[in-house]
């Protein structure tokens, strides 16, 4: 009797498995039922705002086809194909440039979120979570800019501050500085941090305050930066290239270094 039994395990362990083909992934996968809201973009806010519900259609990349879509009062699925007896269209209004649609809702909440040829263009569904990570980033970018802007040494101050304000910050205060690289780094805390930790911006500074003390000059056809004193060519500036960024760059060559060290000492 267990000879027999045996012999019937070894006939199913020799059955082949037939693995089934991996399935393309699905726009409902992962969907959660609740309540949702959607705004037009742009930040648009007409009182009334209609689009379309009907005679659109979207590539269904697992069909390999494109699929009517239809907003209907009295249908389970959005798409023409799918749908069962009459149909009653609806239409799909944003009052004030948002549309919240209740979690019952769930086939125009998946046309909108998944399907309808114009999300993400002309509408978009709010994200709360991310628009708080959104916001949360901006704040520590925010603190981030503040602190660094706080403890900056006033040269650097003055290099951050042309990049935003140009020639103008040669006639602030240092107190005007301060107040402005406050602001700046208030306002726009991520480009900041950008300059903050940009070597070129240093350097840069020193090449225009260089040019405005007359120890450098650079030519009319903005070429050539050469010793005021002397005459002497320093660098040519290649083709269509800002003057300073060259000149930032240059400061780091080996002859570039040297001019660097003895316009700092002329400059303090």
């Amino acid at each position: 009797m267990a000879k027999k039994q045996e012999t019937k395990k070894e006939i199913f362990e020799d059955i082949p498995v037939v693995k089934e083909k991996n399935k393309k992934p699905s726009p409902e996968d992962g969907w959660v039922v609740k309540d949702r809201i959607y705004r037009l973009t742009r930040g648009r806010s007409p009182l009334s705002y209609m689009i379309r519900s009907s005679n659109i259609y979207y590539f269904d990349e697992e069909k390999g086809y494109e699929r009517e879509l239809k907003h209907t009062a009295n249908q389970r699925t959005p798409f023409v194909d799918e749908m069962k007896g009459d149909q009653r269209l609806a239409h799909i209004i944003f009052r004030d440039g948002t549309l919240a649609v209740p979690r019952e809702k769930v086939t125009l909440q998946k046309l909108l979120s998944l399907y309808h040829p114009m999300r993400n263009v002309l509408f978009e569904e709010v994200d709360e979570v991310k628009k708080a990570e959104t916001q949360l980033d901006w704040l520590e970018f925010e603190i981030a800019a503040l602190n660094a802007a706080n403890s900056l040494d006033i040269n650097m101050a003055e290099a951050v501050m042309r990049v935003e304000k140009g020639s103008e910050v040669s006639k602030m205060s240092s107190k005007e500085l301060r107040r402005d690289l406050l602001i700046f780094a208030k306002q726009k805390p991520k480009l900041f941090l950008e300059l903050v930790t940009d070597e070129n911006v240093q350097l840069r500074n020193i090449g225009i305050r260089a040019q405005e003390a007359g120890i450098v000059s650079l030519s009319q056809d903005q070429r050539t930066f050469e010793w005021s004193s002397t005459g002497r060519k320093l660098m040519t500036v290649p083709f269509e290239e800002n003057p300073y960024s060259a000149l930032a760059a240059w400061f780091k060559t080996d002859e570039g270094v040297e001019v660097y060290s003895q316009i700092e000492k002329r400059l303090k």
